[in-house]
């Protein structure tokens, strides 16, 4: 099947008061290359919709790619680009904890699977 998408999800809890200066960083600096690697940005999520002084929110970044091909394409072009780990460091100073997963709708998994 053609058309499918592969989703990347990135869940980032900030450090208290900086959630919105880490999105503005991540939309700015991180993005521009996630769309070179062939990603596109569909959702930039924040929980609770409020900008905390003083607590931390939750940053979900939601990326889709062009289907199984364009997941390889993405993860072969990211993982060997030290600048993706240098630019991560230079975050911790804004986040606590991140997690990155992959998912996909369920009418597309068969057509992701078929390889």
């Amino acid at each position: 099947m053609a058309g499918e998408k592969v989703y990347v999800i990135d869940r980032v809890v900030t450090k208290p008061g900086r959630a919105r200066e880490f999105v503005d960083a991540y939309l700015a600096e991180y993005a521009p290359g996630a769309r070179e690697r062939g990603m596109t940005l569909e959702h930039v999520l924040v929980s609770p919709p409020v900008w905390f002084d003083d607590e931390s929110n939750t940053i979900t970044l939601t990326w889709a790619l062009a289907g199984a091909d364009g997941w390889w394409r993405m993860t072969w072009q990211g993982r060997p680009d030290p600048a993706l780990g240098q630019w991560w460091a230079r975050m911790d100073e804004l986040v606590l904890e991140r997690t990155r997963t992959m998912a996909a709708a369920a009418h597309d998994v068969d057509g992701l699977t078929d390889v």
